[in-house]
């Protein structure tokens, strides 16, 4: 299996041996995780959204002291202050991280910049015509993004009709996101033209992830049937910034107003704390290893492939089971096939 997936464009591209990557999300994707990551032989990403560039240049540093491998940042433009950001990409530049990870909109400047200094871009979409942008933009990979994925989605297609229009659409590598979190979900994902998949939900379930255990246990006793999207967790956010996350006490309370709701217009309620930070009802906010307060009423980010999580094991062990399972796939189907089945 090894061999099949060094074969791999997303592979060579990036340095790592297995096409599994580890998304950026916020807060969670923390340098313990990436740094599991990849040192398993995934690819990770730190959340680094609207984070100072202090904690950014000592998230790069943790995971640099562990190991020697490649990993990247993830940034989103669209839900970060001008000024901040500028900060946020300086840090990376003069970290020389091996790549910026963007997402929402298509932001040609940013792209330029990370470009320019030597990063290889990953741009994050929900749409065809936003991966033809990005790609014209001069991102170096598309993670075609599903309707099932956890966290902000920024499209309403599923993954598996989304992902092979997007690789027809452009010529650089694509990797699915939405859905994927297993052996068989990855075969799938290569099968329809992919490069690797892009996994949130689970690596968020495992003993790294910065998570808080609430957070954890929601994500391994909830169904798919269980999550939701809406934009009532704005804050933060531009308007019309839907997330997928597991139903709680506030969206049973919405009922079927689940959308078109204004971040600006929110009332801003204390409901916990992070670091003696106050995180309002209806923020974007997650709860971490840190936070403190009612953990119940946040945003609890997960895809609907939660349905496939059952327990919270190490990232590496996450890793080792996709691996094994793609490659039982594999054999399975080529001798089928050799059968004539």
């Amino acid at each position: 299996m090894d061999g099949l997936m060094m074969r791999s464009s997303l592979c060579r591209l990036i340095g790592c041996r297995y096409p599994v990557l580890q998304a950026g999300m916020g807060g969670v994707a923390r340098s313990d995780l990436v740094g599991a990551v990849t040192r398993a032989g995934g690819y990770g990403f730190l959340g680094m959204v609207r984070e100072t560039p202090d904690l950014i240049r000592r998230e790069i540093a943790a995971v640099r002291d562990g190991t020697d491998r490649p990993f990247g940042v993830n940034l989103i433009p669209a839900a970060t202050d001008a000024r901040l950001l500028d900060e946020e990409l300086a840090a990376c530049f003069e970290a020389k991280v091996h790549s910026l990870a963007l997402f929402w909109d298509v932001n040609p400047d940013v792209i330029k910049r990370a470009k320019d200094h030597g990063c290889v871009v990953f741009h994050q979409v929900g749409t065809v015509e936003d991966a033809c942008l990005a790609e014209q933009a001069g991102a170096d990979v598309i993670i075609a993004q599903g309707v099932e994925a956890g966290g902000h989605v920024h499209g309403t297609t599923t993954s598996l009709v989304l992902l092979p229009q997007v690789v027809r659409a452009v010529s650089v590598p694509v990797v699915a996101s939405g859905g994927f979190a297993s052996g068989r979900s990855l075969v799938a994902a290569l099968a329809l033209g992919a490069a690797g998949i892009h996994c949130g939900t689970a690596f968020l379930a495992t003993e790294e992830s910065f998570a808080h255990a609430y957070h954890k246990e929601r994500v391994i006793g909830a169904r798919s049937e269980d999550t939701l999207r809406t934009d009532l967790f704005a804050i933060n956010w531009p308007v019309g910034s839907p997330v997928r996350v597991i139903a709680n006490s506030l969206t049973t309370r919405a009922g079927a107003t689940r959308f078109g709701h204004d971040p600006y217009l929110r009332k801003r309620e204390s409901i916990a704390q992070e670091n003696g930070q106050p995180i309002y009802r209806y923020s974007t906010e997650s709860p971490l290893r840190t936070t403190q307060g009612d953990l119940e009423q946040l945003a609890l980010f997960a895809g609907q492939v939660a349905g496939e999580i059952s327990d919270v094991p190490t990232a590496a062990v996450r890793i080792e089971r996709i691996m094994a399972e793609a490659a039982e796939i594999i054999a399975a189907l080529s001798g089928r096939l050799e059968e004539g089945v």
